[in-house]
């Protein structure tokens, strides 16, 4: 039996969450959005030209950007430009804004869990006894098992 895939997304519906934070992840596609800011509008082909990437590589960050409903497209004759959807960016804002002390205190926790892991390796380092090096090959013919030579 085979399982049902999930419905399609519909055009009304707000994008979720992670397709948002998905899109603004990227360094290039936080470029690309600078960009478009910069000029009010764009196509693929002038971001191309401003940016260390192919206009492909452009065209599948707009998608993406698109599918977060951080940018628009609308078809100018032979060219689609594409436009800030400056409401879904600001709730981007909002939503990193909220993210941002919550990562903070994260880290903080994660910071005090790992110098604790370092003053237990610390102190474990000066009460054990040192590791022996590993053996080496003059090591092993000593202690006679070197292994065979073929010729």
């Amino acid at each position: 039996m085979s399982q049902a895939s999930p419905e399609p997304q519909h055009r009304d519906q707000p994008p979720g969450e992670d397709e948002l934070w998905e899109a603004v992840a990227d360094p290039s596609r936080r470029k690309v959005l600078d960009l478009i800011l910069a000029h009010g509008q764009a196509t693929p082909t002038a971001l191309a030209a401003e940016l260390p990437f192919t206009r492909q590589a452009v065209a599948k960050h707009l998608a993406v950007l698109a599918r977060a409903g951080l940018v628009e497209a609308r078809r100018q004759g032979r060219e689609v430009r594409y436009t800030i959807r400056t409401e879904r960016l600001d709730a981007a804002a909002r939503a990193m804004a909220h993210a941002a002390p919550v990562m903070a205190a994260a880290a903080a926790r994660w910071d005090s869990r790992l110098d604790a892991i370092k003053r237990l390796a610390e102190a474990s380092a000066g009460t054990s006894r040192p590791v022996s090096p590993p053996l080496t090959s003059t090591d092993a013919v000593q202690a006679g098992s070197a292994p065979e030579k073929r010729g």
